[in-house]
């Protein structure tokens, strides 16, 4: 179980993005994660008739690294760890380590 997923809210904690928030897109198996108009970098790629895709500059996001990002507490308005924890009914979830607030509803 990752501590950083899917479409989870982060903030980036290092580099030229520092303090900048997003939702994350993928997490890669290589421990990088891509986050939503964050860490955006030009490629010039060629036309491609055959898929009808055409040429020129397109700005994309650039994975970052996931200890480079802290999932954002909404109510410490602030990027916060995350812990996991064991519920009475036997599901493991997620919470912020500074409240024990659940992270998964």
């Amino acid at each position: 179980m990752n501590k950083i997923r899917k479409g989870d809210d982060v903030i980036v904690l290092t580099g030229k993005c520092k303090g900048q928030r997003g939702s994350v897109l993928r997490v890669s198996a290589d421990d990088r994660v891509y986050v939503e108009n964050v860490n955006m970098v030009k490629r010039h790629t060629k036309a491609d008739p055959n898929r009808n895709q055409p040429g020129g500059i397109v700005e994309r996001e650039a994975p970052l690294h996931i200890s480079n990002v802290a999932l954002y507490n909404s109510a410490a308005k602030k990027g916060d760890r995350v812990g996991f924890k064991v519920l009475e009914d036997g599901r493991k979830v997620r919470v912020f380590r500074s409240t024990g607030e659940v992270v998964d509803a």
